[in-house]
């Protein structure tokens, strides 16, 4: 299952289904798991984790340094989950000792083409990076979240659950979930109701969630008193508790 040509470091822990094409380099301290496929001419820098049913394609770059000039070198990880695909040239950074010192991906992601995740950023489950799509550092991007091309994050912006960033976006502050965003700076323009529908959302969940986006976004309320019109509805309602709570842990403050 390992091309002749590939370099696999002795220090590796490859489960014995594990394919690794031609001229593609795995480096000392990483752990790959079951079935997962590696094209040719990948590198995978450690130490890094990877769960199983993953797929690497060629050129793309898993794990090594993060883009940091404070690094000096410190042993900093990378965790990935299973059945994530990378598409070609996509570059994931481990983290950095000024955060929690480790980067996370999730599973079920699809990295498009050229797609950046920087380090000590967090991403869940079920998200989209469309061609090009980055992060910058410290980044957490919820589940389900879509990312269009050329979509950029600036640091430290939370973007949740269900969000769906627009092509070309640059996002400055966090983008609530549910939220679609689009421009520069990217700035709320609807509820990602398509998106809802297809994961399963209610046509009851989808009105109170429209009814909580207008009162956020289109009542001219006051932060404080927005929220102070949500707690209600926050109270008995799980998909409005969500939108809630991220609005209240946000430190960015909120794309408006």
């Amino acid at each position: 299952m390992i091309d002749a040509r590939a370099l696999v470091s002795p220090q590796a822990e490859l489960a014995a289904d594990v394919s690794v094409g031609p001229f593609s380099v795995i480096g000392p301290q990483v752990q790959i798991g079951p079935r997962t496929v590696i094209g040719p001419h990948a590198v995978v820098s450690g130490p890094t984790s990877i769960g199983a049913d993953n797929r690497i394609f060629q050129f793309a770059s898993i794990g090594d340094a993060p883009q940091d000039k404070k690094y000096r070198g410190e042993p900093t990880r990378l965790e990935i989950g299973d059945r994530n695909v990378f598409r070609e040239s996509c570059t994931i950074n481990r983290g950095t000792t000024h955060d929690k010192g480790v980067t996370r991906i999730g599973s079920d992601n699809l990295f498009m083409a050229f797609a950046h995740v920087a380090h000590d950023c967090v991403v869940g489950n079920s998200t989209v990076f469309a061609n090009c799509a980055s992060l910058g550092g410290h980044v957490e991007i919820g589940d389900w979240v879509i990312l269009g091309g050329l979509t950029a994050v600036h640091q430290f912006c939370r973007i949740g659950a269900h969000a769906f960033l627009a092509g070309g976006a640059i996002v400055l502050r966090d983008v609530p979930p549910y939220v679609m965003v689009a421009g520069n700076p990217a700035t709320p323009h609807a509820v990602n109701s398509e998106g809802l529908k297809r994961r399963g959302f209610t046509e009851e969940q989808l009105r109170r969630i429209r009814d909580a986006y207008r009162i956020l976004y289109r009542s001219d309320l006051k932060l404080a008193d927005a929220l102070a019109r949500l707690a209600p509805l926050a109270a008995t309602h799980a998909e409005i508790r969500t939108f809630v709570d991220f609005i209240h842990a946000s430190t960015r403050s909120l794309v408006r």
